[in-house]
This record gives structure tokens, C-alpha cells and sequence, in this order.
């Protein structure tokens, strides 16, 4: 890993670190929940990350004004932990990720967290990967390599059983997805 929090203070703090998962133009950043005491840390990752946008899939246990004022934007987007996303947030979540990426912004990563960043923000991240083209099992094997033990029996049938309609394939034409 290069700068931000070091391997040791990860492993001190029970934290397995932040994973880059990168596909074609795609870049996110899977981390575990930070806390109020850790956000300092966070944001610098973040920052040294070029993280634009932090998608939240949990139960709050930080201010996300903070992040705010380091211009980052954070959407709140919780489901139930172990279980797949409902279809309004993959629809946000797509959205954000055909906005964000079409930019043209080659810098631009989206970080995404759940509790421990073996379940949820690895299914989201997961879903776009496969929206971008990747086959499910690979995408799986991608994350995984990265975050061992991510995304459990239930969430692993649901991502076998996606139908991607190819919203992230790249294939930009005037700054824009063409759908």
C-alpha cells in the first residue's frame, strides 16, 4: 500500500485496510466503517486516493460534515447487512457510478463502506464490475483476492443470478455513456 495508514496501525486497529478494486475506467476504494476518533485518517486516504464520492451502506457512526468539507460527497444508501442491495439503491448506485466515471476524470475512485467491507460495499462494488463487462465469478475472485472473506453464500447466489444490462461498459462518446 502506498501512503495513508500504515499496514501496522491497520492491523493494530483489527482493520484489514482499504482495497483498490480497478476495472477498465473504473476505480473504488472498499473500506471498513470509520469512526469519529479515525476519520482524520480516512479523509487523508481518501484524499491520497482521489476519492470523489463515499457511499455509505451501514448505520451512521461518523459526521459526514467533515467529509463534506473536504469535498467529498457522502450518500447514505443502508440495507440490512448479509443480504443483497434492494433495487432502488443498485439504481442509485449505478447512477452515481455512470456520472462519476463518464466524466472523463482517469483520477476519479469511489470509495464504498459497510461495517467491516466484506459484504455490502464489496456487492455493490461487485455489481459494477459486472455491469462493466467482468463475468460475476470474476469479478467475485477480483474483490476477493483484495478483501479475503467477502461476500457471503446468500450475497454470492444473488450476484450468480444478475442480470447486467452492460450501464458501465466503456464506452464513452462526448463525455457521456452511451446507453
Amino acid at each position: 500500500m502506498t501512503g495513508g495508514i500504515g499496514q501496522q496501525q491497520q492491523q493494530a486497529m483489527g482493520r484489514c485496510g482499504p482495497s483498490q478494486i480497478t476495472y477498465k475506467n473504473l476505480k473504488f476504494l472498499i473500506t471498513d466503517k470509520p469512526n469519529d476518533a479515525t476519520l482524520s485518517q480516512y479523509i487523508d486516504e481518501l484524499k491520497l486516493r482521489h476519492v470523489t464520492d463515499v457511499v455509505r451502506v451501514c448505520e451512521s457512526t461518523y459526521s459526514s460534515a467533515r467529509l463534506q468539507e473536504a469535498g467529498i460527497t457522502v450518500h447514505d444508501w443502508a440495507f440490512d447487512d448479509g443480504t443483497p442491495p434492494p433495487q432502488s439503491i443498485i439504481k442509485n448506485w449505478l447512477s452515481l457510478l455512470m456520472t462519476r466515471f463518464g466524466d472523463n476524470d482517469d483520477e476519479a475512485c469511489v470509495a464504498v463502506h459497510c461495517v467491516a467491507g466484506l459484504g455490502r460495499a464489496p456487492v455493490l462494488v461487485a455489481i459494477a464490475l459486472v455491469e462493466a463487462g467482468m463475468k460475476f465469478e470474476d469479478a467475485v475472485e477480483t474483490i476477493r483476492r483484495e478483501r479475503r472473506g467477502a461476500i457471503n453464500a446468500k450475497q454470492l447466489q444473488y450476484l450468480s443470478q444478475y442480470k447486467s444490462r452492460s450501464r458501465l461498459q466503456n464506452r464513452r462518446k462526448a463525455n457521456c455513456f452511451v446507453q
